[in-house]
Order: structure tokens, then sequence, then C-alpha cells
């Protein structure tokens, strides 16, 4: 039983998942956590603007990871992997990060492809979710990109049969569109037009009409769950597999995107470094509900909060 430490660092928070892998006979994997936790970062602040990684955004990612380090030593952890997606493929000066994680946690990390991303998210999103109910399709909307990938899984494996990343996310939106607080009537119509025409292409590449069960993950589909719920507080344990119609999706995107800064921070379960993207995120969510009660008559999302980080910890293994 191995003890792994895997870490994904996307354009908007970093993430640690500690955990013990228990591979079976048949070849299902398992994890166990032993130490998860998530921080705003806000690794591609202005990347899509400038091409670079901002100074002050390359130092809030080491103070991160310095800590990470520290928790992995701790845990006695036995291997660690480290991914890195959009904000680093995109940025000049990107030999500047690889070199400070070299620095911090004494490995490489990764900036995979936008297909690895794809699988990843995929093998992380199924795994609590009962064969029978797929082909799956699973949607990761990070902060720079939005991963589409349907596939089946069978218990111990998941076969792919195809995945696309798109250019769109919810920092990348928020600032390319959305610069008004609240957004204007026109931000918010050319915001959704911006993210129909990107997410054409990602349905030209990957059909999803033989879906049967849409699973969303990471952090802006999981803030949602705790909204539609009205959770207090946010509450992982609730908000795991539970259920959002496409018609509140909706709903919550427009009342998301009608508020300001402050009433948008007024809402208990909604993380402070989320508060000023969640909007955009919320857009591209309800586009992809659409796309897909239109496409493959799916009228609800399941939500995982499991996802690429518990993908990059089974691949350790």
């Amino acid at each position: 039983m191995p003890r792994v430490a895997a870490i994904d660092c996307g354009t908007n928070s970093i993430r640690l998942l500690v955990a013990d892998v228990t591979v079976h006979d048949d070849g299902r994997r398992d994890l166990r956590d032993v130490h998860r936790e998530m921080r705003i970062v806000r690794l591609g602040q202005g990347v899509d603007a400038t091409g670079r990684l901002a100074e002050e955004a390359l130092e809030r990612t080491r103070v991160a990871l310095v800590d990470y380090a520290a928790i992995a030593r701790r845990k006695g952890v036995e291997r660690i992997r480290m991914v890195a997606t959009s904000a680093t493929r995109d940025a000049s000066n990107r030999e500047d990060f690889f070199a400070m994680v070299r620095d911090t946690i004494g490995v490489e990390a990764e900036v995979i492809t936008g297909d690895e991303e794809a699988r990843l998210s995929f093998t992380g999103a199924v795994g609590d979710l009962d064969p029978a109910d797929g082909p799956f399709v699973v949607t990761d909307i990070g902060g720079g990109s939005t991963e589409l990938v349907v596939g089946t899984w069978d218990g111990a494996s998941a076969d792919i049969t195809a995945a696309y990343s798109a250019d769109i996310g919810c920092v990348r939106l928020t600032e390319r569109c959305l610069r008004s607080d609240p957004p204007t009537d026109d931000e918010v119509r050319e915001a959704e037009k911006v993210t129909r025409q990107i997410l054409d292409d990602a349905f030209a590449a990957v059909d999803c009409a033989a879906a049967r069960t849409w699973v969303g993950v990471a952090g802006t589909v999981t803030t949602l769950s705790a909204i539609a719920q009205e959770l207090p507080e946010y509450d992982p344990v609730a908000i795991h597999l539970s259920h959002i119609s496409q018609t509140r999706i909706g709903q919550i995107a427009a009342d998301l995107l009608r508020m300001g800064h402050d009433e948008r921070a007024s809402i208990g379960s909604l993380h402070p470094g989320r508060v000023d993207v969640i909007g955009g995120g919320a857009l591209v969510v309800k586009v992809l509900a659409e796309e897909l009660e239109e496409r493959a008559g799916i009228s609800a999302m399941t939500v995982s909060e499991h996802d690429i980080l518990d993908g990059i910890a089974l691949s350790i293994s």
C-alpha cells in the first residue's frame, strides 16, 4: 500500500492529495485519503493578456508548494507527482515556474497534454459510479481550460472514446469578457457567445450522443452544487455524487452574474478565491448543460468531488 502525493497546479488553484493506494488482484485500485487540501493561487493571473506568469502569482504558488512539501514529508509520502495545466502551457516564462518547482519540492512539474488531462480527470471522476450508468461524459471546468471526455468504466479501468481540451475556463472567460462588477448585459451576452463558439469545437471533436450520465468535476462545479443545496458552508460529503438539473444550473448562473462582489462574497459555501471568477465558471457550466441536454438528452449533472487529482494519485501507483 504505497503512500503517494498528487499535486494539481491549475490556472486558479493548486491542490494536494496524500493517499494510500491499494492494488487488488483484479487490477482495481482504491484510494484512501490521508490529507486533501486546496489553495487559490491564481497562477494564470493575466496570462491570457500578457503571455507571462506574473511574479506575484509565482510567489503565491511557491508559498503553497513549500507547505505541501512539508506535509508530504510529515505524512511519509513515498512518491510524488505534480501536474501543471494550461497556465504554464501558455506562458513565455514557464522556465521560471519549472525551476521554482524543482527547488521547492524536488520533482519536475509535468505540463501534460489536453488529452492526458482529460484521461486523468475521467479516471478520477467515475471511480465511485456504477459502470452500468455509462457511457459517461465528464467535464472538468478549470481556470483556463475545460476538458470534455466520453468513455466507459468497468470498475477497474476506463475506456475513453474521445477527449478534447477547450481553451475556456472561469479565469480566462472572466478576464476576457466579464470586466465589470457585476458584468453588464452586453458582457454576459459576449461571454456566452465566446463560450458557445469555443465549446462548439469541443462537441465537434467529442460525440456525446451515446452518453447516459454527465459528471461534472472541479471547483466551479462543486461550488454550484453547494449553492444549489443552500449549504451554509462547503461540505464535500453533501456535494459528492449530488445532482443539479439543467434548469437549476441556469438559474444559479443568472443569479451569480447579477451579483456584485460583496453579495457573492457573502455566500458561505463560496471560497474567497473564487468570488471574482465564479460567474464566468457558472456560465461555462450553463452552456455545457444546455448543449448536453440537446445533444444527449441529459437533463442533470452528477457532481463528483473526485477528479484529476485522484487520477494523478492513481497513476503513480
